[in-house]
């Protein structure tokens, strides 16, 4: 999309159309800006379980996980807007268990019902300490394309990227109730250096 705009741009340049050409450009822009990727340090210490997504926290709550692990855990809801970077990270060192995606609806994020009716994809983590979580990529209302960068059996290392959402959307973080959470709702947090809670 940025080399259509650009491509645009530069035809608007040459025939002399400056109100296409300055459209174009700030396409550009705002797509460079809004895909933007940056580094990431995550904090020292491996207990230190860290966001998965820029954002805000919306939701914590203690629920049983039927789908994949089948056990009680804690959710915490991450609900990104339009202007949050979009690139999910590892919350720890581990290695992907499974990835699951179903189609659905395109509800708000932030809507009760989004988390389970709205298009996502799930990720079952075993993290190198023998614990396992899941994080959930959830598309919303303008979000219309989840994409993950990684397969199962892949082996990743604490804050790395494994993929985004476009547009507004949502990630679930299941974490064991062992895990010491380090955040409360209303808090922001950022992808790969926000420590999420403290393994036990």
């Amino acid at each position: 999309m940025i080399g259509a705009l650009a491509a645009v741009g530069t035809v608007g340049w040459a025939v002399g159309w400056l109100l296409v050409t300055a459209v174009a450009g700030v396409g550009v822009l705002f797509l460079l800006w809004f895909f933007r990727n940056p580094h990431r340090m995550p904090p020292p210490g491996e207990q230190f379980l860290v966001s998965p997504a820029d954002g805000k926290v919306v939701e914590i709550d203690a629920c049983r996980e039927e789908r994949f692990l089948q056990t009680e855990m804690t959710r915490v809801g991450i609900f990104m807007s339009p202007v949050d970077v979009h690139v999910n990270r590892m919350p720890c060192a581990g290695k992907i268990g499974g990835i699951h995606y179903f189609p659905g609806r395109y509800l708000m994020a932030y809507h009760p019902k989004a988390s389970l009716e709205n298009e996502h994809q799930a990720m079952v983590i075993e993290s190198d300490h023998g614990m396992k979580l899941i994080v959930v990529q959830i598309a919303g209302f303008l979000a219309r394309r989840i994409e993950t960068w990684v397969g199962t059996g892949d082996h990743l290392d604490r804050g790395e990227r494994f993929g985004l959402i476009r547009l507004g959307s949502k990630v679930d973080l299941y974490l064991p109730p062992s895990v010491n959470l380090s955040v409360k709702v209303g808090d922001r947090v950022r992808a790969g250096e926000s420590v999420i809670g403290v393994a036990a």
